[in-house]
């Protein structure tokens, strides 16, 4: 990081820098949210999650539609088991602690990252103002981020078992977890990972039996399965507030809601997978970092069910980009940054008009810049020697 030289700029800078700074500012945000939405009754998100328990142990079907709450549950049965120590609480205590504990599951897997101490405070700094987004709508997708920072790192770290058991945790809560699976190249310990899985998600799979029972756990699988079918199928929509990806911009740009998610699926796994063609970087933390960048916005952009506050998953990969951007930065890099912050990060605040807000999302515009960096992450990783790249602080 480059010097500073004015005493009271540098005394600023080396105090955001700690920690202690980090971790206060973002105990500040989930309490601030959750005051707020709790205020306003705004919390229907987190009835949902605070329900998945009670009705597992009501032995009640865990998707359908409940008066308790508006929409229905998509997360996997052993979230019973996550959501059990909040939903047991009065809803004011167990929202609050429910937003902090994600929020601590985040910094968790930032600070895992096997990169400088300054470098890691740098990208929870860039992931505040859309972990404020998620922290609004009681997202797990803020967790979420963290678990799948925690597989790569413990994978990186040659820790199989405990990457393995983040992997599952994510993977049967919310399938995007499942992408955990990208870092399999990087470990030594293959079959070693492989026997770890299988055993997470055997333990995993059983586990909200505790709460219920083995008919009930596996019947609700199942019908998490024709959950999320019929939730992709009517995520593609003009005017909704999800479909907020590749797929759901060239949708809403075109007017032709018929556009098949196919294509892009393709395409996009295609590109991704081009970068492992270069066995050869692997050795190279930066590659291993830049494929984690690439898999966490991977995630968000091919997906139909992405909405604003899923945005934290691919944020904190532009943030993992951006901080490897060698000094002195490119233009490109830069400005990609800031038109990236400014457009998919801001444009849900009152920053811009609300009819400027309002075109953003019918044309699912909040993707457009992760949809650059993506590109431009592959190009990255097909083009560069990554054994320059530097990843402590000088």
């Amino acid at each position: 990081m480059a010097a500073v030289q004015h005493p009271k700029l540098r005394k600023a800078l080396n105090f955001l820098l700690k920690k202690e700074c980090v971790i206060a500012i973002y105990l500040v945000l989930a309490i601030a949210a959750s005051f707020k939405q709790y205020q306003n009754h705004s919390y229907n998100n987190y009835l949902i999650f605070k329900h998945v328990y009670w009705h597992t142990v009501e032995l009640q079907n865990l998707f359908n539609n409940y008066p308790e709450y508006g929409d229905s549950n998509h997360y996997g049965p052993v979230f019973s088991i996550f959501i059990a120590p909040f939903a047991l609480l009065p809803d004011g205590l167990g929202m609050f602690l429910w937003n902090i504990a994600n929020v601590a599951m985040l910094l968790w897997g930032i600070y895992s990252l096997p990169i400088s101490h300054n470098k890691r405070t740098i990208i929870a700094w860039i992931c505040a103002h859309e972990t404020l987004t998620a922290l609004f709508s009681f997202q797990f997708n803020i967790a979420l981020t963290g678990l799948i920072l925690l597989s790569f790192s413990y994978l990186v770290k040659q820790k199989e078992i405990q990457s393995a058991f983040f992997i599952a945790i994510g993977t049967l809560i919310k399938l995007y977890g499942i992408v955990g699976l990208a870092f399999f190249f990087f470990t030594k310990n293959k079959f070693k990972f492989i026997v770890a899985g299988l055993v997470a998600f055997s333990i995993l799979f059983v586990l909200p039996m505790l709460l219920s029972s083995p008919d009930f756990v596996i019947q609700s699988y199942a019908d998490w399965y024709h959950s999320l079918v019929h939730k992709n199928s009517t995520n593609a929509s003009l005017t909704s507030f999800q479909d907020i990806s590749i797929m759901g911009m060239t949708r809403r740009i075109t007017g032709n809601i018929e556009i098949s998610n196919t294509p892009f699926l393709l395409g996009g796994l295609i590109l991704f997978g081009l970068p492992y063609l270069r066995v050869n970087q692997f050795k190279h933390l930066a590659f291993r970092l830049m494929l984690l960048a690439s898999t966490l916005i991977f995630t968000v952009i091919f997906s139909s069910g992405s909405e604003s506050p899923t945005y934290v998953i691919a944020f904190a990969g532009v943030a993992i980009w951006f901080t490897l951007q060698q000094n002195p930065k490119n233009k490109w890099a830069i400005a990609l940054f800031i038109f990236t912050f400014v457009l998919t990060s801001l444009s849900p605040t009152d920053i811009f008009p609300r009819s400027v807000k309002e075109f953003i999302r019918l044309y699912s515009l909040k993707a457009l810049p992760c949809i650059m960096v993506w590109l431009t992450i592959i190009y990255q990783m097909l083009k560069e020697d990554f054994e320059s790249y530097l990843i402590a602080d000088k």
